[in-house]
């Protein structure tokens, strides 16, 4: 290489604004998954900056050492810029330009890698005088948005930024709204009315690109999420007719018609969606809640009623069998979904495949990168099995105190703390001079700050057991917080 050391190069390359230096690390994704997914998005979603998409899967090729198929994806990218842009420069090839760079620099092609950094440096001096932030901005806050939800914040954050510099612009008028939408409910998260933002921001969105069908569907999920699904069934109308045919939009419209305990219809469109894409664990997610809503809507209707019992077996046994092949597919296709773990892990529970449940659980929890919320709803679902399913009550309150311990204010955790209040409740019932349930109930109160009652449990407790260690130590630690 002459002119210009490796070194020297490396420093370059630092500077440029691409995939390779928004930090997208290969511990947050499974590269194999997100390929297929990358190439279903560039068949079936009707936008004009697929150029995107490419540009993400030229950086997971790199990701999984295929710089060939890196440098093919880079080239799809180069030439639909260029189809919108035949004749100038454009702010667009800057991301594609960098992650030209990097491919090179890997393959220890030096100088070409320097040519494309030339290129990124010719394009700053031509349009000098255009801002090009927002268009960096955007498309990092969608690579970000596609890549790994634990970005999401991330995401949000670059398209509040694109947004300062073109306010009007559609896609990150899009892509904001999308983001916010996804915060407001990730891991389970309940946003309440007052303080959803993205209401309004999806309802920016859809006039300022009304021609994009999911972002409508979005909007009705939200409006159906505060009790106004009356409000949102004309956007799915409205998308429907726009793009009946895209998958994309056929898991939301699938969702909100099931969530609104239109089930049959939510399974029809799920069907046609996952004709189109069967490799979708997302979809085969869905299909499994449709079958496992059907499922429990058909044993409480049945109840212990006797009347045709052999065939309600047969009907209900097939609905739990599609339901647990659903879950099974959706893992097949996407090995890290947390939530078909556990749901899953519950149907084993409910047909008595105790083993497999167990088995599914550890599978999950033996998952790297776990969140604080994924962990607290696991642990209160292996809790309620270890109770329910394994009768074994001290393992149990075990993931139930696992559970509560996490400071996140989600459902798992007050039924965490319900879990452990009934089952303290009834150990005293039983011996009103039961230790381990006033312990129990010290270890609530402590987990929620009420100091002065985690005191008097533990002295009860100690009472009652005066020589436990762990009892003793509890109250030490927190009489010296007073």
């Amino acid at each position: 290489m002459s002119g210009i050391s490796k070194g020297a190069l490396k420093l370059h390359l630092l500077q440029l604004k691409c995939h390779f230096t928004w930090k997208l690390f290969l511990k947050d994704t499974e590269p194999d998954e997100l390929e297929d997914r990358l190439n279903n998005q560039l068949t079936f979603l009707v936008t004009k900056n697929k150029y995107m998409v490419y540009n993400l899967l030229a950086y997971v090729m790199h990701l999984k050492g295929d710089y060939p198929k890196a440098i093919a994806n880079l080239e799809k990218a180069e030439e639909m810029i260029k189809e919108n842009n035949p004749d100038g420069t454009d702010h667009r090839y800057l991301v594609t330009y960098g992650n030209y760079a990097w491919v090179f620099y890997y393959l220890n092609q030096y100088e070409e890698s320097q040519n494309y950094i030339d290129k990124v440096e010719q394009i700053h001096k031509e349009l000098k005088d255009t801002p090009d932030q927002a268009e960096i901005y955007g498309e990092k806050g969608w690579t970000l948005l596609k890549f790994c939800g634990q970005y999401y914040e991330e995401a949000k954050q670059c398209f509040e930024k694109a947004l300062e510099l073109e306010p009007e612009d559609p896609e990150w008028n899009s892509g904001y709204a999308t983001v916010v939408y996804r915060l407001e409910g990730f891991n389970g998260r309940q946003c309440p009315a007052s303080e959803c933002r993205s209401i309004e921001l999806l309802e920016r969105a859809v006039e300022k690109n009304p021609n994009d069908a999911v972002v409508k569907a979005l909007l009705a999920l939200k409006l159906q999420d505060l009790n106004r699904s009356k409000e949102g069934k004309p956007y799915i109308q409205e998308a429907l007719e726009q793009a009946p045919s895209s998958p994309y939009l056929l898991r939301y419209v699938a969702k909100f018609y099931r969530r609104a305990g239109m089930v049959e219809e939510g399974l029809k469109v799920l069907k046609t969606a996952i004709d189109l894409i069967p490799t979708s664990g997302f979809l085969h997610h869905q299909i499994a809640i449709c079958y496992r809503r059907k499922y429990f809507n058909y044993k409480k209707k049945s109840g212990n009623r006797n009347m045709y019992k052999r065939q309600m077996d047969r009907e209900s046994n097939d609905l739990v069998q599609n339901a647990i092949f659903h879950f099974e597919k959706a893992l097949e296709y996407k090995k890290t979904f947390v939530y078909a773990y556990i749901d899953l892990a519950d149907m084993y529970s409910e047909v008595k495949e105790y083993q497999k449940a167990e088995d599914t659980f550890q599978a999950v929890l033996a998952l790297t990168n776990l969140t604080d919320e994924e962990k607290q709803q696991i642990y209160y679902n292996y809790g309620r099995f270890k109770e329910y399913g394994m009768r074994s009550e001290p393992e149990a309150i075990n993931y139930y105190k696992k559970s509560l311990q996490i400071n996140i204010p989600k459902s798992e955790r007050e039924f965490s703390e319900k879990s452990l209040k009934r089952i303290s409740s009834r150990k005293i019932k039983n011996n009103f001079r039961d230790a381990e349930a006033f312990a129990l109930l010290g270890f609530i109160h402590k987990t929620k700050g009420e100091i002065d009652d985690a005191i008097n449990c533990y002295e009860q407790a100690l009472r009652y057991d005066p020589y436990n260690e762990e009892y003793v130590s509890e109250l030490c630690e927190l009489k010296l917080t007073i």
